[in-house]
């Protein structure tokens, strides 16, 4: 590798004692208490090499196919009996190879900046996501002509990314300079927590090791009252990306924000600097986010929806604390040709576990404000009823048993399988059924966990219909587990962080799990989420979907295959006429077909095409779910649905005769909020 540059080499990265204490730790804990069981042999080691590797080369852009092998053999092979001994050392040397050529990269990338002049009208491509789509270079001279094409395509995305008035060479090569800052300052807690999510991550997505810093942030996410944006974030690989969207925060009311965003630059203010912040750590990218309420950040994303393919785009948010009565159930009315429909928000299953337990006379609980609400439309006398769950990533499980019990009646609602193969079914005991109306639920890809419980016994009771995306698939459940010496009470030593673990797993009472697949809806409107990006079967190391043994319940018949049968056929006889549906598909279609390109075009009038095309379909069809400030868009997902609640109420209206099926209704469709 040609040299660039005499900087001085940082030392090389060694694990602290304490790290190679809590490596033991973690080894231990894994090995007893997750719930896969995992054997300790050549797989465990190859697993955890090519997820560490594709952690740190996602793109494939620092190593070659001989130096990757080289490592293989020297340390890869080793990793299994490194991690049984709870030993980082193997991890520490693979991390000080990457920073060298990091370092080695950046300094290229900043060299060929200053003397080249780039040809944007050759007709090159640069591949995405390599680690899906191509091997390692095979030399160096392959690298280096890599290294080239990804300076254009940083050039490229710097120049459409919407701010204004910047200097794109100079800007380019601050990110840069920026980058190789921070390749050279990094620290042994960098280098354990990257290996330390390879090994937890070869176990399952959400089983991960928090180091003390790290967990001081996760219970200010949990309690979610530390001013700021109202998000979750975590890494993957050099990005920070969004987690979770809390309900009734700031992000979660823009709209602006979605689960899987890349959030790759951070500004103060209206006018402040957008600093880069690809590759920082965890810890200092929130530190930027947060600050009093009131005041504004900026933040340059690079969208889940557009699956990487387009520039970064610059989103103001206002912070504040999240507002409780946001995340709150809320009710609308809408008309649908003439019957009056009720929909009911379900942001989240939220419930304040303290005021429960002290038995507070007005605690928060989202099975009351379904009750006061399903009370309210009853007495609007609504034909029918909407649970919108879009957006809804889960909360409370307690809750989500409550609230089913509100639309099925007592009985069984989800069972739950333990690491010994223990098996618990969780029945509705406290709530009598209040609505036994025609029924549709409303899901999309990130609708997870306590959403998926509450669609999955809708569905197996056939007390309702299943409508929009294919849900998230987040079916295990985990538990914090606080990483202790023996006689630790007795002696004062340095905190060894917490281990965050896959315990159990949730099944419907059909006996299938929510896990990997999630629920599939009975009739399909699809979103804009990008299903190769978010979704429990995004993971590689995600637990398989399963069978257990049918929980003893009856099902209602209120829907039964048959009726959807005829409503989806009504549907898309319906929909083939609705001109705003179809000008939609059209919208979706070609978004897939830029997201399912391997590559993208170097060339700028290529790469500005599409990339307006990119713009134009998410400003059409963005969050119409959400109030902006703006004028609001016509949530005609909503609109949809509403439909389809109207087929299911004609159908259970008329007499019960042969009928071919239910009664059509005009091709134009409005649903209009009045309340």
């Amino acid at each position: 590798m040609a040299a660039v540059g005499k900087a001085a080499q940082p030392v090389l990265l060694k694990p602290t004692s304490n790290q190679e204490e809590a490596a033991r730790y973690i080894a231990q804990y894994l090995l007893q208490n997750h719930y896969r069981k995992v054997p300790v042999n050549d797989s465990l080691a190859q697993q955890i090499f090519k997820r560490y590797l594709d952690n740190l080369d996602s793109n494939r852009s620092y190593f070659t196919a001989p130096e990757v092998e080289k490592i293989r053999q020297e340390i890869g092979i080793h990793l299994d009996d490194n991690f049984v001994s709870g030993n980082p050392a193997g991890g520490f040397a693979i991390y000080n190879q990457f920073l060298k050529r990091a370092r080695e990269k950046m300094a290229y990338m900043k060299s060929t900046l200053e003397t080249a002049k780039f040809d944007f009208t050759a007709p090159e491509t640069l591949e995405l996501q390599r680690s899906k789509t191509a091997p390692w270079p095979a030399n160096q001279a392959e690298l280096h002509d890599l290294w080239r094409k990804e300076l254009k395509y940083l050039y490229l995305s710097t120049k459409f990314s919407g701010e204004k008035g910047k200097n794109i060479k100079a800007e380019v090569m601050k990110s840069l300079d920026n980058r190789l800052k921070l390749f050279n300052q990094q620290k042994p807690e960098d280098a354990f927590m990257a290996y330390m999510y390879a090994v937890t991550t070869s176990f399952d997505p959400h089983t991960n090791y928090f180091s003390p810093d790290e967990y001081e942030n996760f219970q200010i996410d949990m309690s979610r009252s530390l001013e700021g944006i109202g998000a979750k974030l975590q890494m993957e690989n050099e990005y920070t990306v969004v987690n979770e969207i809390i309900p009734g925060g700031p992000a979660f009311k823009s709209g602006l924000l979605k689960k899987g965003d890349k959030i790759v630059g951070v500004g103060q203010g209206d006018k402040g600097e957008i600093i880069d912040v690809i590759g920082w750590r965890i810890n200092d990218v929130v530190k930027k986010i947060r600050g009093p309420k009131g005041t504004v950040v900026r933040l340059k994303i690079l969208p889940a929806s557009q699956a990487g393919k387009g520039p970064a785009s610059i989103i103001r948010l206002v912070r504040a604390k999240v507002d409780l009565q946001e995340q709150a159930a809320q009710k609308k009315i809408i008309y649908q040709n003439g019957h009056k429909i009720g929909v009911i928000v379900l942001p989240s299953f939220y419930l304040d576990f303290k005021g429960e337990r002290e038995n507070a006379q007005n605690y928060t609980s989202t099975t009351k404000d379904v009750i006061k609400i399903l009370n309210d439309l009853k007495r609007e006398q609504v034909e029918g009823i909407i649970v919108d769950l879009r957006e809804n990533g889960g909360g409370s499980l307690e809750e989500a048993v409550n609230v089913t019990g509100l639309f099925t009646g007592k009985g069984p609602v989800v069972q739950v399988s333990n690491a010994l193969g223990g098996k618990m079914v969780l029945n509705d005991e406290n709530y009598p059924m209040l609505y036994r109306g025609p029924l549709v639920v409303l899901v999309n890809r990130y609708s997870a966990s306590a959403s998926e419980i509450f669609a999955a016994a809708i569905q197996d009771y056939g007390r309702g219909l299943i409508v929009g995306d294919r849900t998230f698939g987040k079916g295990t459940v985990q538990s914090i587990v606080t990483i202790q010496r023996p006689f630790s009470m007795f002696m004062k030593q340095a905190d060894l962080g917490q281990l965050k673990l896959t315990i159990a797993k949730f099944y419907r009472i059909s006996g299938g799990s929510t896990q990997h697949i999630g629920v599939l809806p009975d009739i399909v409107l699809p979103s804009l989420i990008d299903p190769e990006v978010v979704g429990e079967d995004t993971y590689t190391s995600s637990l398989p979907w399963t069978t257990i043994s049918r929980a003893a319940y009856t099902p209602s018949g209120a829907v039964t295959k048959e009726d959807i049968v005829l409503l989806k056929k009504t549907f898309a006889e319906q929909s083939a006429k609705d001109k705003l549906y179809q000008s939609y598909l059209a919208d979706l279609a070609t978004l897939n077909r830029i997201r399912q390109k391997n590559s993208v075009s170097l060339q700028e009038k290529g790469f500005e095409v599409e990339n307006k095309t990119l713009k134009e379909i998410q400003d059409r069809w963005g969050d119409s779910s959400v109030d902006t400030g703006k004028k609001k868009k016509t949530d005609f997902i909503l609109q949809e649905a509403a439909g389809i609640l109207d087929d299911l109420v004609a159908l259970k209206s008329r007499p019960a005769v042969p009928v071919a099926a239910p009664v059509a209704r005009p091709a134009a469709r409005q649903a209009v909020p009045v309340r």
